[in-house]
């Protein structure tokens, strides 16, 4: 299972069911995907073809939605 926390400019922002512990986003785009790690700060953990661009929005999106994200997160992992 994979939820959808929110899909902006053509991303797709969501979780993993069975993961690592560690707070974190996964994002995908039609050139690719990346993992963003959100805590103990925001910061890109892993990109698979997505342009710095690319990059560069996705990470402006996770700090946007971040609360948003964590709120998401312990709904779904905490339950």
């Amino acid at each position: 299972m994979s939820p959808t926390v929110f899909r902006e400019g053509g991303f797709r922002f969501f979780f993993f069911s069975r993961e690592e512990s560690r707070i974190h986003i996964h994002v995908t785009h039609a050139n690719g995907e990346a993992k963003f790690w959100l805590k103990p700060a925001i910061e890109l953990a892993i990109n698979q073809g997505l342009t710095s661009k690319q990059i560069s929005e996705a990470l402006l999106l996770v700090q946007h939605h971040s609360e948003e994200i964590l709120n998401a997160w312990y709904e779904h992992f905490e339950n």
